[in-house]
């Protein structure tokens, strides 16, 4: 999940789990201080970034979705209106990609949540495929475009000679900052980061003193984006009547349902990848991919559009008088969606999306099997699906919980990703791994992380 860093680098307390042993770089409460300013920036830019990219798609989708059609006296936007805008949605975001500076950056089918500082050259493509993708209804989310953004620009401006603040450190606050904001509770990041300092086994420093700043950064960034009104995860579903053992296996047969159906997904998403890429063109191969999906969109119908969070809260709404089958259509539809939209390249996030699916196939299960109450099958879902798609337990927990909006299933969430995990554990990730020497049209190729404190190595 985390950006890796390499032995040469120098590391931040905040963020790196490796301390110098020398007297002078040991982790002091001055030092912790002194960190404290450019995580509260860091966080609140990170948070005014995301704010200001959903608040332009957002007005961008009302007036192709909403206005357009009404002035042009379409009545309905669920069939050839849904092929047109995505057809041209990918045409556009492929022009962006094929001429924009830096080519909307790197192709994120490519890399993890979080990688190294794009070049600046490369934001004003990005954000725009970004908001491109957004508002004509991509299924996917805005996580790895806005973290990559937030971490090139923190990496910009605390990397100069004047701060001294190594490009690990600049990842690792940016990270936090945007994680805080996008979920509006800095305990996401903290996860996440917790996460990545485990799986680098080091212990020369406390815990909390690598997570200091960090936390500040993703405080900010949540407090920033709770002040102009989050968005909440939380759907609607009948009160869950409190933990009993049967629904610890219920989560556990559901998860691994989910869980398995997601892989599927997984093992689809390299030959997709190629299949888009031997278009040569990003205009062709994101205009074919758009193509595509404006069908899957006439076929799924609107509630499989755009990121997924709104469109699961109108599903929970809903699905009292929809069919499980008709519900398990939209779970299979959003899926393939998802992995149509990453493999021809369109810049977003998976993890909105595979909430989405999640919660779609806990709802499908639940009227399958009415017995098992909508929370648990729910969570389930969304704990199955996210753990594919994130690889991280503490993520896909955390997602699970807030989207069920109940703490009283926390434990049997914990006891059911044991075996869950079990088996999510040797599926290979949502990744390409381009062969050596395959040319990518038009995106930079992954970047790796600079080995020197001095920043990303173009500016």
């Amino acid at each position: 999940m985390g950006a890796r860093a390499p032995d040469a680098a120098p590391a931040p307390p905040w963020f790196s789990s490796r301390v110098s042993d020398a007297p002078a770089t040991a982790l002091t409460t001055r030092r912790l201080l002194r960190s404290v300013v450019p995580a509260l920036v860091v966080g609140i830019v990170s948070a005014l970034t995301l704010l200001a990219l959903s608040e332009l798609a957002g007005w961008v989708q009302h007036l192709v979705w909403d206005r357009l059609p009404e002035a042009w006296g379409v009545t309905t936007t669920r069939t050839w209106w849904t092929v047109l805008v995505l057809t041209l949605t990918g045409v556009l975001v492929g022009a962006t990609v094929r001429w924009a500076p830096g080519h909307a950056g790197v192709d994120p089918a490519t890399t993890e949540l979080v990688s190294a500082p794009l070049p600046l050259r490369a934001l004003p493509g990005l954000a725009l495929a970004l908001v491109l993708g957004l508002a004509g209804g991509v299924s996917l989310g805005p996580e790895n475009p806005i973290i990559a953004l937030n971490v090139a620009l923190a990496a910009w401006f605390l990397c100069r000679p004047r701060f001294g603040v190594p490009v690990t450190g600049a990842v690792g606050l940016a990270m936090a900052g945007t994680i805080g904001a996008m979920f509006a509770t800095p305990v996401a990041a903290a996860l996440v980061l917790t996460e990545s300092f485990a799986e680098r086994g080091d212990r020369s420093a406390p815990l909390f003193d690598r997570l200091f700043a960090p936390l500040g950064a993703a405080g900010a960034g949540a407090v920033t984006m709770t002040a102009f009104g989050a968005p909440t995860f939380a759907i609607s579903l009948p009160d869950y009547p409190g933990p009993a053992l049967g629904d610890v296996l219920s989560t556990a047969v559901i998860g691994t349902v989910a869980a398995l159906v997601t892989l599927l997904a997984v093992l689809a998403f390299t030959p997709v990848h190629t299949l888009f890429h031997r278009f040569r063109s990003p205009v062709l191969a994101l205009g074919v991919g758009g193509l595509v999906l404006g069908l899957l969109g006439v076929v799924g119908g609107p509630l499989t559009l755009f990121k997924g969070l709104e469109e699961m809260k109108e599903l929970a709404d809903e699905a009292d008088t929809l069919a499980w089958y008709a519900i398990l259509l939209m779970a299979v539809v959003k899926l393939v969606a998802l992995v149509v939209a990453a493999g021809a390249g369109f810049r977003g996030g998976r993890i909105f999306p595979a909430v989405f699916v999640g919660v779609a196939l806990g709802l499908s299960a639940s009227g399958l099997v009415p017995a098992v109450p909508p929370a648990v099958a729910v969570s389930a879902g969304v704990l199955g699906a996210v753990l594919v798609v994130a690889r991280d337990g503490w993520l896909a927990l955390f997602m699970a919980a807030v989207t069920v909006g109940d703490v009283h299933l926390l434990p049997v969430l914990c006891v059911a990703v044991l075996p869950l995990w079990l088996v999510v554990r040797s599926m290979p990730p949502l990744r390409v791994t381009v062969p050596d020497g395959r040319p990518e049209f038009g995106a930079l190729a992954p970047v790796p992380t600079p080995t020197g404190p001095a920043g990303p190595a173009e500016r």
